[in-house]
């Protein structure tokens, strides 16, 4: 990939991906391989998590479209080789989560997108991208299901504790959906709700028991947004600068870039 033209994205925003693009690989375990490292690699680069999250659907029967994003992907980190998150020492002590969803975005299944990440004062500690298990039929639901990622918080918080870390409750859960908040907080909407299976409520469990304060963010600032999906390049800069995650080379050129020429790297 030394010659390859790097790009600004990990993915095309305006594709989606399904089992029916393009032929079938003849030798479908280069690209097995090529994903295999590519997850190991958004242990630290979150920024391609959820790209990696759609190529990993077609493992078994990838064709020659997902191979070739899956290189669009190596073009990308050509792009930004030394960028990565940075565990500053001096973080403050709380928690704050960010979680979102994209309603029916898998074309071949029509189930959700949940992602999130979590942050110890402006430090990314934890993030995953994840389709659903079940079809959701409203936005509402989607998002709900999305903000109970309430047992990752959970278990980092015992984890603290047992780090002697113990002041981090309640963890501030940041969600852009006034009606998902609604039905957390008020047990009326329960009772309009019984199609949302029984472990989502184990949110408001943890409200009660002042582990989690869920509040309302603007999808402008929503960090989790590009966990869900391809954002437009000045937008995915701007998250990235406030999601904590740095390059420690200069920052890239990015006059050839349509979307960029009206910005100065996010970050700064």
């Amino acid at each position: 990939m030394s010659n390859a033209k790097p790009v600004y994205l990990p993915m095309d925003p305006n594709v989606s991906l399904s089992h029916e693009d393009g032929e079938l690989l003849s030798a479908p375990n280069k690209y097995r391989r090529l994903v295999d490292k590519l997850i190991y690699l958004t242990i630290t680069r979150p920024d391609i998590t959820y790209t990696v999250q759609v190529l990993s659907q077609f493992m078994q029967a990838p064709t020659t479209t997902h191979y070739t994003d899956a290189f669009r992907v190596l073009r990308y980190l050509k792009n930004y080789p030394g960028q990565g998150v940075l565990l500053s020492a001096k973080s403050a002590p709380f928690l704050n989560v960010y979680c979102d969803s994209d309603w029916g975005r898998c074309p071949d299944s029509r189930k959700s997108v949940t992602g999130y990440c979590i942050l110890l004062g402006d430090s990314p500690v934890s993030w995953r991208t994840k389709k659903q298990s079940v079809v959701a039929r409203s936005t509402t639901e989607a998002e709900y299901r999305a903000i109970a990622t309430t047992c990752e918080v959970t278990w980092l918080l015992q984890l603290f504790k047992d780090l002697t870390l113990s002041s981090l409750a309640p963890a501030t859960l940041r969600c852009d959906n006034q009606a998902a908040l609604y039905i957390a907080a008020n047990p009326v909407f329960h009772e309009r709700t019984k199609r949302i299976e029984v472990d989502c409520h184990f949110l408001r469990e943890k409200m009660q028991a002042g582990v989690i304060f869920p509040t309302y963010v603007s999808t402008k600032v929503q960090l989790a947004d590009f966990f869900t999906k391809i954002v437009p390049v000045a937008q995915h800069h701007l998250l990235l600068s406030k999601l904590g995650v740095h390059n420690i080379f200069p920052p890239p050129n990015l006059r050839g870039c349509e979307e960029c020429r009206n910005i100065k790297y996010a970050a700064t």
